[in-house]
């Protein structure tokens, strides 16, 4: 029976951990898209001799590579951001702080 409820908890995991990473890749193309789009809008509205290399051409994927990064550094690294088995140790805390309550 405990077999059984440990397998399962470690599928609802995986499958947790499986929806994370597209969730990452499904916004990394979404940016990728984006960002393309609105590089070719800018080239096209270029004026003759104008420069692409103007600082608000890059605002978009500046800033919004930053909120990017800041996605794959919690899918892919999370023990780094908040330590190994951080989100089991939380559900434990707030496990006990429940029974304790009631008792």
């Amino acid at each position: 029976m405990e077999t059984n409820y440990i397998e399962k908890e470690r599928y609802e995991r995986a499958v947790k951990r499986v929806k994370q990473i597209k969730g990452f890749y499904t916004h990394a193309l979404v940016y990728l898209v984006v960002n393309i789009a609105i590089v070719i809008l800018n080239v096209q509205n270029l004026k003759p001799g104008e420069s692409y290399f103007q600082i608000q051409n890059f605002f978009t994927a500046f800033f919004w590579g930053i909120g990017l990064t800041a996605h794959g550094l919690s899918t892919f690294m999370p023990e780094w951001i908040m330590g190994k088995n951080w989100e089991e140790r939380k559900i434990k805390e707030f496990m006990e702080k429940e029974k304790n309550k009631w008792e």
